[in-house]
């Protein structure tokens, strides 16, 4: 079982007008979640979008392999993801990135519950060090300042990546204490 921090860029919010500029993962200790080895910035400006999707889906088993858990992806709001990765995928004729019909971790949700419930104000710049949202990401591209799109994503995943081992060496004594409630010692 591998999990894998991912991400995409895009120039838009449309899975059928709207491309896939970028395509992040790093591979996530289990556990811990920890980062193993270097992240993966998969670039359209110089792969092409197609060769960016065919890059990732032979470098990785986000396609195609039989055993679900040899990819799980660990993102927020992967349904964006899903839907660009499926329909983008499908566009150029290629397997399959279907995201969302393996064991996945997303963890948008905790984010809103982190903010009281509320989706305002439960974005990852809100919630984490990241510096900012990815509103000015297809301005950046359309200029093409490159450089500043892999400095957002650095920041992006490094910011992460600290959350998502924060939440999971604080999260499982949370647990306990419910277990306790649960079983009446409150």
């Amino acid at each position: 079982m591998a999990n894998y921090y991912l991400d995409i860029e895009t120039t838009g919010l449309d899975a059928r007008q709207d491309k896939i500029i970028t395509v992040q993962y790093h591979e996530l200790e289990r556990g811990t979640g920890r980062p193993v080895g270097e992240a993966t910035i998969l670039k359209e400006w110089e792969l092409g979008e197609r060769g960016m999707l065919s890059r990732l889906i032979a470098a990785t088993p986000i396609a195609g392999s039989t055993y679900p858990f040899d990819f799980v992806p660990v993102g927020y709001n992967l349904g964006f993801e899903h839907k660009f990765l499926l329909a983008r995928s499908r566009l150029h004729g290629l397997p399959r990135i279907d995201v969302q019909s393996h064991p996945c971790i997303d963890l948008h949700g905790t984010g809103i519950m982190m903010n009281c419930g509320e989706f305002k104000n439960s974005g990852l710049d809100k919630i984490t060090g990241k510096q900012q949202s990815g509103r000015r990401i297809s301005e950046w591209y359309a200029t093409r300042q490159y450089s500043l799109i892999e400095e957002y994503i650095r920041n992006e995943t490094g910011e992460f990546i600290k959350w998502y081992m924060w939440l999971l060496a604080k999260l499982p004594r949370l647990r306990e204490e419910w277990n306790h409630v649960l079983s009446g010692n409150p």
